[in-house]
């Protein structure tokens, strides 16, 4: 049945509810927006399990920013009206198991059950197969539309001509833990909290751990989450784990805290080889938390046809998702309309330059050459080119004490300082911050933050590093991963212990969106003890052939960067000492306050540094930390050579 709608001074005609039957029989519904008329042309897709129903308020609802109350994250399959009125046909499907499609959704992405790529694969064969469509196909949408762009090309469809990927989710355990440490976001995805719809629920939303795991073992997970101090301390988190009914997907996140193969199966990234077609990818977050995602996505694709872009740092996008289709419609011009508009022959990477404000282009990530430069946490709270030449007798290791959440709102932070920049330096790619820790707890999350602290006293983040303390053990990195600079880690069960001392533990920092810090101004790497939800990433420890006895070296490299709003969550706040002389090598992580750095000649930074931080821990029940003595620990900075 075809119906017209009028939005504006557009009338558009809509087909409802259509029937897209997958090859185990299984039928998907989707509705088709295109202009009145029966001539066939090129279609979008946009598939995910938010509804269809709910990304039609895009022909309601004019645009919504953060802070409004109308804003809702989930509403991102794009501007309908615009892309019938530059000649597509713009389809929206419910995911299997949601909305009004048949068959079940067994854990996130549908981990557990039929492949969504398969689906898509479907899906998208059968819509080239209809007389309103051309046979050109290409998909749409945002975050979860975006991930399955790639989940779906990976399947090589023939009639999928190219994709856009904007702000897509491709390794899944990066966008829910962060170097071991919870982040809440997933789950306002997928409940809708916090602004956002959430996922379109049926009773065939099921859990892969009810349903695919012994029991036995599921009860065993259970208890041993619920008997961990960063789930004692959020009372939703011990409710999810003891009523799991319509909390399925979040329950699976809740009880699989460690990376492997759970998270490793449809991983985008994993996938991406497989592609074939023209693949833009598209992040206008900055720091934002798929970008280092995005840039490993980008780096695994084959090409030839690829491209990159890393726009500024705004705040979210609007809802209904209306950005970036300038972009969008250029690629698919040429792709799926032969429309020899030359975009397959412009730079492949360009980059937004947060302080300059000017675009960085390039054939190749990162777009200049980079030299890493080390920083060194030195007494007073400094951080200089130059490491300590005291030994722990004289520079005593920084400390601090945390008294526990439930009597005080205070959280402790330490932080370093480099002196005034004497020339204007600019910072991309990625670091480390190799930390050397005692804590007087079990465990704990180290969380450190870099920032651009201009003379005036104004200051803005650059970016965050994360890591829980017992994730800090060696294991061999992944191949393709772990790089100097550039740790790598994947997770393993094991544990810091009380009055334990993290000798080398590398938290991985990306410096993926370039800034440029003028004259004048300083970097200060800061430590912080915060208990809030955000994602960390995880580090494990790899002795370097030829390094001094516990020195970290080229660690596996697992999540990185995080975006500076969101939060970390489940600390447990122990009191920690941090080595003055351990070494760091990278960006920065969250957790640390305002840090100036300096060419160590006075030469322009290139882009591309990382600088090296130190990272605090934090304890929910007060207790106190301190470092010790260790082989020099460093923060690097990776700049441009030109």
């Amino acid at each position: 049945m075809i119906k017209t709608v009028t939005t504006g001074t557009q009338t558009i005609a809509v087909r409802k509810n259509l029937e897209i039957p997958m090859r185990d029989g299984v039928t998907l519904v989707a509705d088709a927006y295109h202009a009145p008329d029966e001539k066939a042309r090129p279609a979008l897709i946009a598939l995910s399990p938010y509804g269809k129903e709910l990304q039609a308020l895009a022909l309601t609802m004019p645009p919504q920013r953060r802070p409004s109350p109308m804003w809702d994250g989930c509403i991102e399959a794009g501007d309908i009206a615009r892309v019938v009125g530059e000649g597509y046909v713009h389809v929206i499907g419910d995911l299997r198991g949601s909305g009004g499609s048949g068959g079940e959704h067994i854990g996130n992405y549908n981990a557990g059950g039929v492949s969504l790529g398969q689906d898509a694969y479907d899906v998208i064969e059968w819509v080239a197969a209809q007389p309103w469509c051309d046979g050109n196909v290409g998909m749409i949408g945002i975050s979860y539309f975006g991930s399955m762009q790639v989940l779906a090309a990976a399947e090589r469809p023939p009639h999928l001509k190219a994709i856009f990927v904007s702000g897509g989710h491709y390794d899944f355990y990066e966008t829910t833990y962060h170097g071991g440490i919870m982040w809440f976001m997933p789950r306002a995805a997928r409940e809708g909290r916090g602004g956002d719809s959430g996922w379109a629920f049926t009773d065939r939303i099921k859990s892969r751990m009810l349903q695919n795991v012994d029991p036995g073992e599921v009860e065993r997970r259970v208890a041993e989450r619920l008997a961990d101090p960063d789930i004692q301390a959020w009372p939703n988190l011990v409710h999810t784990l003891h009523y799991p009914v319509h909390h399925e997907a979040w329950f699976d996140i809740v009880t699989n805290d460690l990376d492997g193969p759970w998270y490793e199966e449809r991983n985008p990234i994993t996938v991406a080889p497989n592609i074939d077609i023209p693949v833009w990818l598209e992040l206008d977050q900055g720091r934002g938390w798929t970008l280092d995602g995005t840039i490993e996505l980008f780096q695994a694709l084959p090409g030839p046809h690829k491209r990159l872009s890393i726009g500024s740092y705004p705040p979210m996008q609007s809802r209904p998702w209306i950005e970036e289709h300038d972009k969008m419609f250029r690629w698919y011009d040429r792709w799926l309309k032969g429309i020899s508009n030359g975009v397959e022959h412009e730079p492949a990477v360009e980059v937004f330059v947060e302080g300059s404000r000017e675009v960085v282009t390039a054939d190749q990530w990162p777009p200049k050459p980079v030299e890493h430069r080390p920083l060194y946490l030195r007494t007073r709270r400094a951080l200089s080119a130059e490491p300590e030449v005291f030994g722990p007798e004289a520079a005593a290791p920084d400390g601090f004490f945390q008294a526990p959440l439930t009597v005080t709102d205070t959280v402790e932070v330490l932080s370093w300082s480099t002196a005034a920049f004497e020339q204007p330096a600019e910072l991309i790619g990625t670091g480390a911050f190799h930390l050397y820790a005692a804590i007087d707890q079990d465990d704990t999350n180290f969380i450190l933050r870099l920032w651009d602290a201009a003379p005036g006293g104004t200051r803005q983040l650059l970016t965050t590093a994360y890591l829980k303390a017992s994730q800090a053990r060696a294991r061999p990195r992944p191949v393709g991963r772990g790089q100097p600079g550039a740790p790598a880690h994947p997770q393993g069960a094991g544990g810091a212990g009380r009055d334990h001392r993290v000798r080398a533990a590398d938290l991985p920092v990306r410096r993926d969106d370039p800034a440029r810090a003028p004259a004048g101004g300083r970097t200060v790497v800061r430590r912080a003890a915060e208990r809030r939800a955000q994602r960390a990433a995880a580090a494990r420890r790899v002795p370097p052939a030829g390094g001094p006895p516990g020195h970290p070296h080229d660690l596996p490299r697992r999540a990185a960067s995080v975006p500076a709003r969101a939060a970390i969550h489940g600390v447990r706040w122990p009191s920690c000492r941090v080595a003055r002389r351990g070494r760091n090598d990278g960006a920065s992580p969250r957790g640390t306050s305002a840090r100036r750095w300096t060419a160590g000649d006075g030469s322009p930074v290139p882009t591309g540094a990382a600088v090296r931080r130190r990272s605090g821990s934090a304890s929910t029940g007060g207790s106190s930390a301190g470092a010790w003595t260790a082989p020099s620990s460093i923060c690097s900075m990776w700049m441009p050579s030109t």
